[in-house]
């Protein structure tokens, strides 16, 4: 019998729990799973009550969490507090997925182990696929697991209204639609993401000298679409790299070239956005053998541990 999955999030994080439902498609199809979150509420059903019968029926609860489903009501102190209680009787299992960087160790649900592996949040890891996968082992881990505990426990006789039907009758839980985007949300992404990135060599560079005495960095920006870093071992120069938006050809990247240069016709790596069916990412364009392949979908952190690596690695040979 297949278990059923009950995702408890906030609406801010739609895009993302679509993403985990398509990763989660194979338990489904090997009947290991069913999944329901409450965009599956008919119109005419109440919807409190129906979320109640859905949390009591299920086998395993997924917190989403992130600042928005902390900031939630009803996320944090009705459905994350009936989901513990049911845990700690035993009767379902929590998991926290973490899936944007938020202060949550110390809530109630902070003792859990959390998925991705070390509750690093989904949108940190360098390939967004790679997370997802990474939480969807540890779900199947998990609901193996409470398989066979329920086969070594005796049979307890489930309350009538676990049991009881949805109002709406049996659906499919087949209802992904496919997303569109238009030229600009790719801007504002590719925008988003050259800021995060700088700001993201500004913070290593500083950390980096922090642990290390006798070596320093600088970044030195030009404007909102360019920067330079570069490295010193005891005031010599050891590496350097310019970073910088371009809308070549209709389209925009952010580039990678070794070296403090002005000029930008040339560079060693790009990235540039690229969309599937639910969400944007940046796509490597695969110049540089260290790097991603070009079939990655990066997040803004796999793009900038990216370009970082080149920076960092003749520091590490």
């Amino acid at each position: 019998m297949a278990a059923k999955l009950f995702f408890s999030y906030s609406h801010a994080d739609e895009a993302l729990r679509d993403q985990l439902e398509v990763h989660l498609s194979g338990l489904k199809r090997q009947g290991l799973i069913d999944t329901w979150h409450d965009r599956r509420i008919a119109a005419g059903d109440v919807f409190e009550n129906t979320i109640s019968e859905e949390l009591e029926a299920a086998n395993a609860i997924l917190l989403l969490i992130s600042s928005d489903f902390i900031a939630s009501r009803y996320c944090y102190e009705v459905e994350t507090k009936r989901a513990l209680e049911r845990h700690r009787a035993r009767e379902a299992r929590v998991i926290p997925v973490v899936l944007r960087p938020c202060d949550w160790h110390d809530l109630h649900f902070g003792k859990l182990l959390a998925l991705p592996t070390d509750g690093k949040p989904i949108t940190r890891w360098a390939d967004i696929d790679e997370a997802f996968l990474d939480v969807v082992r540890g779900i199947k881990a998990a609901i193996a697991e409470m398989g066979t505990a329920a086969a070594d426990e005796p049979v307890v006789a489930a309350a009538p209204s676990v049991a009881a039907p949805s109002a709406s009758g049996p659906r499919s839980s087949n209802l992904r639609v496919t997303k569109s985007f238009t030229d600009r949300d790719k801007d504002d992404f590719l925008h988003e993401a050259f800021a995060y990135i700088a700001n993201f060599f500004e913070n290593s560079l500083e950390e980096l000298r922090r642990r290390n005495p006798g070596i320093e960095g600088r970044v030195r920006r030009s404007g909102e679409t360019r920067f330079a870093a570069a490295i010193y071992q005891g005031g010599t120069k050891i590496s350097a790299c310019t970073i910088f938006l371009s809308q070549d050809y209709g389209s925009g990247e952010i580039r990678f070239a070794h070296g403090e240069q002005d000029a930008s016709n040339s560079w060693n790596e790009s990235v540039s956005v690229d969309a599937d069916d639910q969400t944007l990412f940046l796509k490597p364009l695969g110049m540089m053998a260290s790097g991603s392949g070009d079939e990655a979908k990066l997040t803004m952190q796999g793009a900038a541990e990216l370009f970082w690596g080149a920076l960092i690695e003749p520091l590490q040979r």
